[in-house]
């Protein structure tokens, strides 16, 4: 550890799992080869209907046991497994667009967004549904007289004006803004999120089992007096090994930051990583839109889709990596004009 730079490894997380975390994890794991090796015959010939529907039975069969295992575990809340069956079905349809390589830029950011509208309701709206308040709206409409609508919504801000949005990695950007204009659109008082942006990484040049996570402090932005007995939300669209948002929260309590709750938003989740995240975190919750079963050996979300960053923001060249505010700027107009408020509030914590 320096100065700048702390450090965690894998080895570390894996000190959190419970013996039972290892059994579930490891049987996961053999339920997958049979994925795997229809996978494998598909390569050859994607129309192999045994290897289909081999696949299709397996994947059933491991979403039935990830359903059974995370169930068990209070906080690790699963849209596909908590939802009626009647939402299900857009659900899938996000993920499967987001999965597909044929998926460009500007859809994958639409898709991006209507996945975390679905996980924002499950956060937060779901769990307010009994308790709602008057939402007085002026219309365009003026003649006879100037009309204004009322419409019944949610009330959550005794969960939302608390909050702090805190940005892990570059890929966690736009989605953090995403989930702070939620909040800003249900709160009463049109709450602008404070953010904490954390740069931190995972060294590429390893594997799962001896990963390490950097957090970096002279490309962070950040105050840890903002951070006391706040809720902390992150959102991130992947979550594999934990790794990141461990680092961090061991940090910050290491410096004697104390938060209300932490709540972890994605789209997709690994089983690994969502165990990780609750066993070293007494107040975490992970929320994801879909669990997916396992890590290849480079820390890859299987089947997963991809390097979510790259797809959402392009790909860095390693020689010049971008910062927070290039990468908003490449976002576009559309983009920062939609969340003009939380690109203000990004500006005044790096700038300040």
């Amino acid at each position: 550890m320096s100065d700048n730079q702390i450090t965690l490894h894998a080895a570390d997380l894996d000190g959190y799992l419970t013996a039972e975390d290892i059994k579930n994890i490891e049987n996961i794991e053999s339920m997958y080869s049979v994925s795997l090796e229809a996978c494998r015959k598909l390569e050859i010939n994607e129309s192999d209907d045994g290897a289909l529907s081999a696949l299709a039975e397996s994947s059933k069969k491991i979403g039935k046991e990830l359903e059974r295992i995370t169930k068990e575990n209070k906080r690790i809340h699963v849209y596909s497994f908590e939802t009626p069956d009647e939402m299900h079905a857009e659900c899938s349809r996000i993920i499967a667009k987001l999965r597909n390589p044929g998926t460009m830029h500007e859809e994958f950011l639409y898709y991006t967004q209507r996945a975390y509208e679905l996980m924002f309701t499950h956060t937060f709206l779901d769990r307010c549904l009994m308790k709602k308040r008057n939402l007085v709206e002026k219309t365009p409409v003026n003649i006879p007289v100037q009309n204004y609508a009322v419409h019944r919504i949610p009330d959550i801000d005794s969960m939302i004006e608390n909050s702090v949005m805190c940005v892990m990695l570059r890929g966690a950007l736009l989605p953090s803004m995403i989930i702070s204009k939620e909040i800003e659109d249900y709160s009463s008082s049109n709450y602008i999120t404070p953010f904490a942006l954390f740069k931190i990484k995972r060294d590429e040049s390893r594997s799962e089992k001896n990963m390490d996570y950097l957090l970096d402090f002279d490309k962070s932005f950040f105050s840890l007096e903002d951070l006391d007995g706040k809720d902390l939300i992150f959102a991130d669209p992947m979550n594999a090994t934990g790794g990141s948002l461990v680092t961090i929260v061991r940090y910050l309590k290491d410096k004697g930051i104390r938060p209300k709750s932490i709540k972890f938003i994605n789209i997709i989740a690994a089983l690994k990583g969502s165990l990780r995240i609750t066993r070293a975190i007494e107040e975490a919750e992970v929320y994801t839109l879909w669990m997916d079963p396992v890590l290849n050996e480079k820390a890859y979300i299987l089947p997963g889709l991809g390097d979510a960053g790259d797809r959402l923001n392009g790909v860095d060249s390693s020689e010049y990596p971008r910062n927070m505010m290039q990468l908003m700027a490449d976002y576009g107009s559309s983009i920062v004009n939609l969340y003009r408020n939380q690109v203000r509030e990004i500006e005044k914590t790096v700038f300040s």
